[in-house]
């Protein structure tokens, strides 16, 4: 399996190639760096390019990813590309679609001191484009450590089941904790009614989860992880999922009520605006992505996981 890294020479990317490490510690992921120059081009600075041009920005492009890879620790296999583009959004989904990538990984721009996630431009297409998954670091993020749980925003809006699934096989696959966080809670304010039946659908849903996995003949984890209520006497290798409904006057308070783990991530599903298999961050994800201090997955809409 392997992982792109939109790398840039800045805190940005250091960011970026942080998250990439974490995510590919303990799996077997590689990762692949990639840094955009652009295009020879009119509307560029230097047209036409001046004799060795070209030759000096490869170069400094190479300087720029041996500095990348440096970050990169021994026990996980990274290689590094440069890319010519005139979008650098577009390389990068290119280049990810071209390598067969299960996730393209990025770092968020610095606005504000309190401001974890601020959506630049590359950023921002990437958000509302990829066709997989895109990984978001906060802006100062340092972790190379494994992943230590996964988190995962539900609902009952179309595409929720199908991200559960995803959320389902990959903490069975990494062995980790799983949380489900109701977004129909967040959504609907401190309304019991709605929080009560936020539960219930998430309980539910895991069931039939454990009830398909139980049918296809498996034993493994992630039948145990549907099985919300027989969990106690099952034999997985990871606990039995945890349902949280997160409340507050806003999303944003709701979500910084939450309690989250440093090495947490949390997975998001991409808005029902979205084209088939292609991302778009909806307006929910937008306000919980203000308040979150832990890096974000953007699944794109009826995505289906890669097997590792």
């Amino acid at each position: 399996m392997r992982y792109v890294v939109g790398y840039t020479a800045n805190a940005r990317g250091h960011d970026a190639v942080h998250l990439a490490v974490a995510l590919a510690r303990n799996h077997d992921v590689s990762l692949d760096l990639v840094l955009v120059i652009p295009e020879d081009s009119p509307f560029n600075a230097v047209y036409p390019p001046e004799a060795g041009y070209n030759d000096i920005l490869n170069e400094q492009a190479q300087r720029w990813l041996d500095e990348g890879l440096a970050l990169v620790p021994d026990d996980v296999t990274a290689r590094a590309h440069i890319r010519r583009g005139d979008s650098e959004a577009q390389t990068l989904i290119e280049a990810a679609v071209e390598m067969d990538a299960a996730a393209l990984v990025i770092g968020a721009t610095n606005s504000g001191l309190l401001k974890r996630f601020t959506i630049g431009s590359v950023a921002g297409s990437l958000l509302h484009s990829s066709p997989v998954p895109v990984a978001l670091a906060p802006h100062g993020y340092h972790r190379t450590e494994p992943i230590t749980r996964l988190s995962c925003g539900f609902g009952t809006r179309p595409g929720a089941d199908e991200l559960l699934d995803v959320a389902v096989e990959s903490a069975r696959d990494r062995g980790l904790p799983l949380r489900l966080v109701s977004l129909l809670a967040l959504d609907g304010g401190n309304s019991p009614g709605l929080a009560d039946a936020a539960w219930v659908h998430a309980a539910d849903r895991l069931a039939a989860v454990g009830s398909s996995a139980r049918a296809d003949g498996s034993t493994d984890a992630a039948g145990a992880a549907g099985s919300a209520a027989d969990a106690a006497g099952s034999a997985a290798d990871v606990p039995e999922p945890e349902i949280v409904v997160a409340q507050g006057r806003t999303i944003e308070e709701a979500v910084d009520r939450l309690d989250w783990e440093d090495g947490e991530i949390l997975l998001i599903g991409s808005s029902r605006l979205a084209q088939q298999r292609a991302t778009f961050l909806g307006t929910t994800a937008n306000r919980i992505l203000r308040a979150l201090p832990v890096p974000m997955i953007v699944v794109p809409r009826d995505y289906k996981r890669q097997n590792s």
